[in-house]
């Protein structure tokens, strides 16, 4: 409240000062030469000022054509002189006024008091406005604690049970909230419990979901803010926030303060670019020093969350501040299923639903993609009038969220159609007949997103990838150009993302993977600027020019073996082509039907 009254203040004053200044005051001249102007006709108007014997005079401009005039005064020498004047602009035809005699001073005053509280008030209004857009913080409040706090209690707490995909990084956390529950048992042999928690992976693997798990588990108070927060365009705000965080985690012990993406405060020093930079360093130190500040025994847990761990400044990260790090990884199989159970509890299903299959064809997917899953294939059902969800709004729901929406609007041609289930049947036909590919899963030709089709494989869950699974994803990936040019004797734009798909394979093989035939095993990484940007590989020209060839020269001899093989196998193109343009979408288990070929085990 006094940083409030002290800006009202300074605007008020500053109000008054304008609009002392801004206003119009009168030129003072002899009064020879009103009378002058007056005899002459230049007068447009007066007003006379019978109190102070003041006449003002708005003179007309000599030349007819511009605009504006100029506005004198001028005092008279006595009543009768004043008198006299007035005649004189009534003979002319002028027009003049009597201004009011002036107000006494405590009129004066409550007009100028009047004045500032409207403005004031006005002002108040838009300062509290704005405070409610900004977290309750308020307008000059820069320096205030931006975190939301969560009491337990107040509502719904999330538990450990509504965590799934991530079994280690939950037990680890567990001894956190051994911690906050019974702090005497870890004192009582001398163990110190981590003071700042880092959960590390990838967006939407549920790094803010575990933070809320343990305060819920724990009953404690949560206080949970985002690193972009404390970075603000005025230097020492970041650092304002941070301590009034503190303080109010001190005050509401025991409780776990959460940051989140706190790669924004806790990026590594270095060269200034900007003031921005100035302020998150001052941010950055205030939080070492925050955590260097704890006792033993304060049961304040820290947990913060990124996906850029290596970005993080090491003094950050080094023992007795975040000296913790729990990985929350990408669900396998078996994590997809239990995270889609999860989400599932409140959804009516269908008895024949079968979930693992939902996660069999959900790879690659994280937690927030599997919540949207759910979610769509709900609204599919509903749309249809279901009364529970079945397997078939999953399936169409993974397909909405992996290609996006059908685009049943869009209308190709019998060329473009018969074009497109060419270039898919190419890559299908490739994943078929090549060993180490991944297994096929379904193909079609509604035009989904950008693509016009759509051959979907499903990736196992391996932490390895083999020299021969490499290649293979580049066959598969050039199977549609070379499907193409081997049937219409041409080529489409179509094959694009193709391309760059199997380019960014075979980049990586040979820059980064050791699989080079020319470079052996040394690996040439990107490097990235200051803001996090590529900015080329760490390689002389020469390598660059030998490495680059080498991808090219592969990528040429993968594209005719792959259109070797599709010539060998010119009839069974033909046939998967045929039985695309006739159904439009084909499972695996069809196809493999259609070319006679035995099924998956």
């Amino acid at each position: 409240m006094p940083n409030l009254v002290r800006w009202l203040l300074i605007l008020g004053i500053t109000f008054l000062a304008l609009q002392h200044f801004l206003m119009r005051q009168p030129l003072n001249v002899p009064i020879s030469v009103i009378e002058q102007s007056i005899a002459s006709g230049s007068v447009e108007r007066l007003r006379f000022h019978p109190e102070s014997l003041y006449v003002e005079a708005f003179i007309k401009p000599s030349d007819k054509n511009s605009k504006g005039g100029t506005l004198v005064q001028a005092r008279a020498v006595s009543p009768q002189h004043l008198d006299e004047i007035r005649r004189r602009a009534e003979a002319k035809g002028i027009m003049y006024g009597t201004a009011n005699p002036p107000n006494p001073f405590w009129a004066s005053m409550f007009s100028m008091v009047l004045y500032i509280s409207i403005f004031c008030g006005i002002w108040y209004f838009i300062a509290m406005r704005q405070g409610g857009k900004s977290g309750g913080r308020g307008m000059f409040n820069f320096g205030d604690s931006p975190a939301k706090r969560f009491q337990p209690g107040l509502r719904p707490k999330k538990t450990f049970a509504d965590v799934a995909g991530c079994d280690e990084a939950k037990e680890e956390l567990k001894e956190i909230v051994d911690f906050l529950q019974n702090p005497g048992d870890f004192m009582r042999l001398g163990s110190r419990i981590p003071k700042g928690v880092l959960l590390v992976g990838d967006p939407g693997t549920g790094k803010t979901l575990l933070a809320q798990a343990v305060a819920g588990e724990a009953s404690v108070s949560f206080l949970s803010a985002n690193g972009s927060e404390f970075v603000e365009m005025f230097v020492g705000v970041g650092a304002s926030r941070i301590r009034s965080l503190f303080e109010e985690a001190k005050k509401i012990a025991p409780c776990i303060v959460f940051i989140d993406e706190i790669d924004a405060i806790g990026k590594k020093r270095g060269v200034a670019v900007g003031g921005g930079h100035d302020e998150r360093e001052h941010a950055l130190n205030q939080l070492l020093g925050e955590l260097d500040g704890f006792v033993g025994n304060n049961k304040i847990v820290v947990i913060a969350a990124t996906n850029r761990v290596d970005v993080l400044d090491e003094a950050l990260i080094r023992p007795g501040r975040f000296d913790r790090q729990v990985y929350v990884p990408v669900p396998d199989v078996a994590g997809r299923k239990a995270i889609l159970e999860v989400h599932v509890k409140n959804v009516k299903l269908a008895p024949a639903v079968d979930l693992e299959i939902v996660a069999k064809d959900t790879a690659g997917m994280v937690g927030a993609d599997l919540q949207n899953v759910v979610n769509e294939a709900t609204l599919f059902a509903t749309r249809k009038k279901k009364s529970a969800v079945e397997q078939s709004d999953f399936s169409e729901a993974v397909d909405k969220v992996t290609m996006g929406a059908e685009r049943k609007s869009m209308r190709l041609s019998e060329k473009e159609k018969k074009l497109t289930a060419y270039h898919e049947a190419g890559h299908a036909l490739v994943a078929l007949l090549t060993k180490d590919a991944n297994p096929l899963h379904k193909i079609t030709i509604i035009p989904r997103g950008q693509a016009l089709g759509y051959t979907k494989q499903l990736p196992p869950d391996n932490h390895c990838t083999t020299k021969e699974e490499l290649f293979a994803r580049v066959k598969v990936a050039v199977g549609g150009r070379a499907a193409e040019e081997l049937v219409f004797n041409t080529v489409t734009t179509g094959a694009y993302s193709d391309f760059l798909n199997a380019t960014f394979v075979l980049r990586r093989m040979v820059y980064e993977f050791g699989m080079s035939e020319n470079a052996g095993l040394v690996v040439h990484k990107e490097k990235t600027d200051f803001f996090g940007h590529p900015s080329g590989v760490d390689a002389s020209q020469k390598t660059k020019e030998l490495l680059e060839k080498e991808v090219n020269d592969k990528l040429n001899e993968i594209y005719k073996q792959v259109k070797k093989l599709l010539e060998e196998h010119r009839v069974k193109l033909d046939l998967l082509a045929a039985l695309l343009l006739e159904k439009e979408t084909v499972t695996a288990d069809e196809v493999r039907k259609t070319l006679s070929l035995p099924a998956i085990q």
